[in-house]
């Protein structure tokens, strides 16, 4: 495995590497054998930064086994999702990775089952990446056994009103991201996160813990809000943070053949 980008001589370039290790379970999986294996990973995601990154290094990994075994079998939306699923744990985030959009994913006896919808064109993302990372167990360790009645329902309640923002009303978004469940108990292990974020929802900004965090996200209604969003960040913050300006991705993932023996 030759790493490119972020992560290039950190992450394992041996079998044990994520996107190699994906591959290998899907062809496992479909009860294929895998052939030797030249893998050049492109890698833009920040690692241990709450973005995703094995999520996506999961779905690379099954992507590119779907192109190595086109022709031989078949795999669907579903069976794509299942395969990623099982090597992540958990739906949340290799279901936006595979389909692009809004992704709402669930888990039934039958498997993980999601819904895609398409995200308001004015909604404009901005991700903010300090030098430090933290590791998604320990951000998970701090979270309590239990919450108060009132504060789950709070958040049900912020759920469902996220959905209606993200696909319809980008103007509620400050008030659909309102969270009484996560970020106060992990606030200690990122200070400067929690007082970045305290900040910019003080100017009306939509701003959050992107995942485990330490990174933050703010989901502008409009592309000015987010470049405000950066100035703000650049004005309070005391150590360097990255502002990254994104898209949402409407397509998902997709497998391109660059030759005949060749699939990336």
């Amino acid at each position: 495995v030759t790493v490119v980008g972020v992560g290039a001589g950190e992450v394992p370039t041996d079998e044990s590497n994520l996107v190699a290790r994906s591959i290998a379970y899907a062809f496992e999986s479909l009860g294929q054998q895998l052939p030797g294996l030249d893998i050049l990973a492109h890698n833009a995601i920040p690692h241990g930064r709450g973005m995703g990154s094995s999520g996506a290094a999961i779905v690379s990994g099954i992507m590119a086994a779907k192109g190595l075994l086109e022709g031989i079998v078949e795999i669907d939306s579903n069976e794509l999702l299942r395969l990623a699923t099982a090597l992540e744990g958990h739906p949340d985030n290799v279901a936006p990775a595979l389909f692009g959009g809004l992704t709402i994913a669930w888990v039934t006896p039958d498997g993980p089952q999601f819904k895609k919808l398409i995200v308001h064109r004015g909604v404009s993302p901005l991700v903010a990446v300090p030098a430090a990372t933290m590791s998604t167990a320990l951000a998970r360790s701090l979270q309590p056994e239990s919450v108060p009645h009132e504060d789950a329902i709070f958040n049900v309640s912020r759920s469902a009103l996220l959905i209606a923002a993200l696909i319809q009303s980008p103007e509620l978004l400050l008030a659909a991201t309102e969270d009484k469940l996560h970020q106060s108990y992990r606030a200690s292990a990122m200070p400067e996160t929690d007082s970045l974020i305290r900040m910019l929802r003080s100017h009306g900004l939509a701003a959050v813990v992107s995942g485990a965090g330490p990174s933050l996200l703010v989901l502008g209604s409009d592309p000015a809000q987010r470049l405000r969003a950066a100035e703000l960040i650049a004005e309070h913050s005391t150590t360097p943070w990255e502002c990254l300006l994104l898209a949402v991705d409407f397509k998902g993932a997709t497998v391109m053949v660059h030759s005949a023996d060749a699939v990336a």
